[in-house]
This record gives C-alpha cells, structure tokens and sequence, in this order.
C-alpha cells in the first residue's frame, strides 16, 4: 500500500506540475518579462544567480538556495529567458517554456511526495473528500504565510541579505507546517493555542529586508505580480491535493 500511495503522489505530481506551467505561462511570466525591461539590461554574472523565484529567499546561490530552489514552484525557468541565447537556453539547453516545465514536474512530484508521507507519518490520508484541505494548508505553509514577511518579488526588486532570507523562509514553512498541523489536527486547546504561538513566532521576530527600498520596477508591477504568483500557486496545491485524493480513492484504497 505504501508503494502504490508514493507512485499515486508522484503521478499526482506530475498532473499539478503540467497545470502549474499552463498558469505560469498565462499570468506570471509576462509579468516578469515586463519587469525585465525595467532592470537595466546589465546581465547577471552568473546563470544562478539570474533566476528569480516566488520568494526573495530561494534565490539559488548557496547550498541551501539551491535547495529551497528545487522545493519551489516557481523557478529558475523564468527569468532572463534570452541572457543565454548563445549558449543554447537556460535551463540545461532548454527554452524558457521547457525548462519551466521540467522544474515544475519535478517539483510538483516532491511536493506531492513530501504530502504523502506526511500523510502516511501522521495517520490521516489524503481523499478526494479532504485534498483540497490538504492543498490549502500546503499553500499556507509554503508560500502564504511566509509572503507575509518576504511576498513574492519580480527582478530588479531590492532584497536584504541572500542567507538571512533563506534562513527566515525555510524555518517560517517549518513553524507554520508544525502549527498548522496542531491547529487541524488536534483537538486540545493547548495544541491549538501552540499552534498559533508557532505561526505567529518568526513574524513577530521579522523578515529580514533590504535597507534600501527603491526600485526601477513599478511598485503597482510588484504587487499584481505577487497577487499573481500567490493565486497561481494556490491553484497548484489544490489541484496537487484534489488529485491525489482522486486518485488515493480509486486505485490505492481499491488495492
């Protein structure tokens, strides 16, 4: 059963990954490809350090970057789509297009993954009934609640400290996964009362942000985009739970 649940989470994966790129490609890359305009034209040093993800913190420079790089549904793929023509496209020769594709895949088949043994670990599975829930509080933990302190950026926008910002982002998901699993999940106020504590706690310490603040990009830009960017990856967490519930219920509880 535990088998025929992880290869249920990876097909569900790769489903949510497909659409994940169908709303990229309509609503937040053109946004990008417009802030583009605004930066300068001053090429990036380096193919790493010219990717520009949803959140200012997954910026894949360091060990880490590169980790929370892969763990994010909005990647490298998007930006500087033409900085390495020449060299045959950014993405291991690939277009912009395909490159976001294949990211997305893969990251929605970790995502989808990482759900499923959180399912498996805590006894609560995923159905066609509850994935939209599950979704949602994957959506909360990844990318919402952190947004508040670090919201989605388009290129050219300022960023405090590349290290500060992965360190604030990665243990904002972890607190907020553990709260929002004793929020949902239990039922003592205690639990419920950490839970909170756990959400609230790397917001009240702060973000870390840039002491400068000015920008060549419209701050109008800035924020359509990250109302964007947050919109589209909500539909990916739910369509990731819905599916995998979907299929949980009709061929893994039918095994």
């Amino acid at each position: 059963m535990i088998v025929k649940t992880l290869l249920a989470a990876i097909v569900a994966g790769l489903i949510a990954g497909v659409f994940m790129t169908a709303a990229q490609e309509l609503r937040v890359t053109p946004l990008i490809l417009h802030a583009e305009e605004f930066e300068g034209g001053e090429p990036a040093a380096e193919p790493a350090a010219a990717g520009h993800e949803e959140h200012s913190s997954l910026n894949a420079v360091s060990p880490l970057g590169k980790l929370l790089a892969f763990v994010s549904p909005i990647t490298p793929a998007y930006a500087h789509e033409h900085e390495h023509e020449e060299e045959g496209g950014i993405l291991f020769g690939m277009s912009r297009f395909s490159g976001t594709l294949l990211a997305n895949l893969v990251t929605g088949a970790g995502f989808s993954l990482l759900l499923a043994g959180i399912s498996l670990t805590i006894g609560h599975r995923i159905t066609l009934a509850n994935g939209a829930l599950w979704g949602a509080c994957g959506w909360l933990a990844v990318h919402m609640l952190p947004a508040l302190g670090l919201p989605p950026e388009l290129p050219g926008f300022p960023a405090a400290d590349l290290g500060e910002r992965q360190t604030w982002w990665a243990l904002t998901v972890l607190l907020s996964a553990a709260g929002l699993y004793l929020l949902a999940l239990r039922g003592e106020l205690v639990a419920k009362v950490a839970g909170l504590v756990l959400i609230a706690a790397p917001h009240a310490y702060g973000a870390p942000q840039p002491l400068d603040i000015s920008s060549n990009v419209p701050a109008v830009l800035g924020a359509e985009f990250a109302v964007a960017a947050l919109a589209t990856t909500l539909a990916f967490w739910i369509v990731l739970g819905v599916v995998s519930g979907f299929i949980n219920d009709r061929v893994v509880k039918a095994g």
